[in-house]
């Protein structure tokens, strides 16, 4: 299959199909610096390009791409390869600067590409969901997902919802199995295959629960949810689930709990004012701590 790089300097080479004046500039500017053009937003690339996003639009059209995501997606994956075995972006030689600014570009990439990607419908259909629930049950699979379950969890019950994260297969089986159709599973696994996750997944499925998934698009779990929060990020050259994977989920679970609150409205405010306010009389979540005097003779 051609490369999106190598069809562009096609295109762009002379005796090719003939392009628009603002198309070819697109191009151009991609294949000079195809980092700024993944890292940056299509409305960035139409102004520096002195065209609009749907003439971006017709250029992703042009090199075979049925839209703007999948698109960046490709060039993406066509950039992670060029890296090295330590990072999708790095070069063994690159400086300290060099390794610094494509490490947060990456991760800036990442979190900016949820939102070309997330479906406002099933996050609608997630946060009534979980709203409405008499219990949210969050299940995981690997240490990243894991600390997202337990991130979850957290945030949905400081907000007066009852929530619980199960980590083990043992007692993933054990929640969906007093699951019911008013409650809901949250299940996160970025790979979204793993055997012991779909065992439990079917399971609450069998009890009429209601299952979320947040996972990539087209998994094994994404085709056993209900509501499917499908989110995809090159492959990490180190980790199966890399950090942007992480970050990506996080800013999902930021936006979906902010939607929750907002369909709680003055309960939810008032539950984590009460809980901030718990904390700060207690000597936690404050600023300002007391000093410590190890060791001195009194």
């Amino acid at each position: 299959m051609t490369s999106v790089l190598q069809r562009i300097t096609e295109l762009l080479a002379e005796g090719a199909e003939p392009l628009s004046a603002a198309r070819r500039e697109v191009l151009a500017l991609i294949r000079s610096d195809p980092e700024r053009a993944l890292n940056e937003s299509f409305e960035a690339l139409a102004e520096r390009s002195g065209s609009s996003v749907p003439t971006i639009m017709r250029t992703a059209r042009d090199l075979g791409f049925a839209g703007l995501r999948e698109f960046k997606l490709a060039l993406a994956q066509e950039l992670a390869v060029s890296g090295s075995p330590l990072h999708r972006r790095v070069q063994l030689d690159d400086s300290t600067e060099q390794v610094v600014s494509k490490v947060i570009k990456s991760a800036a990439a990442a979190v900016n590409g949820v939102q070309a990607q997330l479906s406002t419908d099933a996050l609608e259909a997630a946060a009534a969901a979980i709203v409405r629930a008499s219990r949210i049950d969050c299940w995981c699979v690997g240490a990243t997902s894991s600390f997202m379950a337990s991130d979850m969890q957290a945030r949905l019950f400081r907000m007066g919802l009852v929530a619980n994260a199960y980590l083990d297969q043992h007692l993933q089986l054990v929640s969906a199995a007093t699951l019911d159709s008013g409650s809901v599973a949250f299940a996160i696994s970025h790979v979204g295959g793993m055997p012991s996750l779909m065992e439990a997944v079917a399971v609450a499925r069998a009890q009429k629960a209601t299952v979320i998934a947040l996972t990539q698009a087209g998994t094994p779990l994404a085709k056993q949810a209900d509501i499917v929060l499908g989110i995809r990020v090159p492959e990490d050259p180190v980790m199966h689930v890399g950090t942007e994977a992480y970050l990506a989920h996080l800013t999902v679970i930021e936006v979906l709990t902010v939607l929750i609150a907002q369909r709680l409205g003055d309960k939810a405010v008032r539950r984590l004012a009460g809980v901030r306010q718990v904390l700060a009389t207690h000597g936690l979540d404050t600023r300002h701590h007391p000093q410590l005097n190890w060791g001195e003779a009194e």
